[in-house]
């Protein structure tokens, strides 16, 4: 098909944009997950899990650790172990109180 090869097409600004918010995290990793819960209301973990759903959809095998590679650009232990910091009080209370 034609149309799915056209840069322009919906689906490749789609595709490119999501290319350019993973960028942007990856240029941010001070900015931890439960900051991006709190404000936004997900996470890069989210991100995860809609990419292994829009797989699904599409009858890809992609698993959850795979996804997670593709959001951290690196296996999640180890951004994890370069990039997490322990959730602060105030952090933690604020997913608190948006959790209810």
């Amino acid at each position: 098909m034609a149309e799915d090869r056209n840069p322009t097409a919906p689906e490749a600004l789609e595709a490119a944009v999501f290319r350019r918010l993973l960028a942007h995290l990856d240029e941010h990793t001070d900015v931890q997950n439960i900051d991006l819960m709190n404000l936004a209301g997900f996470c890069r973990n989210c991100l995860s899990k809609w990419y292994v759903a829009a797989a699904e959809d599409r009858g890809v095998p992609v698993d959850y650790e795979a996804a997670r590679e593709i959001v951290y650009g690196m296996p999640y232990a180890e951004w994890k172990e370069k990039h997490q910091r322990e959730a602060t009080p105030e952090q933690l209370a604020a997913m608190q109180a948006r959790q209810q």
